[in-house]
C-alpha cells in the first residue's frame, strides 16, 4: 500500500479529512518523488549488473552454495529470486512504504528457503552482497533511502 493510500484510508476510516500532520506527510512524499523515481529507475536499469556483480562477490565469500553448484537451473532460480527482491524494493521506494516488500516478499521467507533446503545464512550473505553492489551505484543520499529495505529482508531471514 502506498503512503498516499494509507493516509487516505486512515482518514476515511474515521470519516474525516486528512489532518494537517497527514497533509505535511503527503507534501513531503511529493517533494521526494523525483528521488524515488530516480532510484527505481537506477534499480531497473542496473538489475542484471547488480545481480551479476553481487553474486560474484557472494561466490567469492561462499564458493560452495546451491546457487554455485554447477547446476545452471539452480543458479538461474537464485538469480531470479534476487531480481524479484530488487524489483520489490523499487516498488516500495515508489510507494514510499515498506508494505509491498513486507506483504509480497518477506512473509514466510524463512519457511520458503528452509523448505527448499537453502541455508538461510547463505541467503543473508547473498542479500548483503546485493545490497553492497546496489548501494555502490547510488549517491549517498539515495543509498540512505535504499539500505533500510535490504536490511528488512536481511532481518526477515535472520
Amino acid at each position: 500500500m502506498s503512503l498516499v493510500t494509507e493516509l487516505v484510508l486512515n482518514a476515511d476510516s474515521e470519516a474525516r479529512y486528512p489532518a494537517p500532520k497527514e497533509l505535511r506527510i503527503f507534501q513531503d512524499f511529493l517533494k521526494t518523488g523525483d528521488q524515488r523515481i530516480r532510484i527505481a529507475g537506477t534499480l531497473a536499469d542496473n538489475e542484471q549488473r547488480i545481480i551479476q556483480n553481487g553474486f560474484a562477490k557472494f561466490w567469492e565469500r561462499c564458493p560452495v552454495t546451491p546457487s554455485n553448484s554447477g547446476n545452471p537451473r539452480k543458479t538461474a532460480s537464485c538469480q531470479r529470486d534476487v531480481g524479484w527482491y530488487i524489483r520489490l524494493i523499487a516498488y516500495s521506494i515508489l510507494a514510499g512504504s515498506e508494505q509491498p516488500l513486507v506483504e509480497i516478499g518477506t512473509l514466510g521467507i524463512k519457511e520458503m528457503y528452509n523448505s527448499l533446503e537453502i541455508p538461510l545464512k547463505n541467503i543473508v550473505e547473498c542479500m548483503r552482497c546485493i545490497k553492497e553492489e546496489t548501494l555502490s551505484l547510488l549517491s549517498p543520499e539515495d543509498a540512505t533511502e535504499v539500505a533500510p529495505y535490504f536490511d528488512l529482508i536481511i532481518r526477515s531471514l535472520s
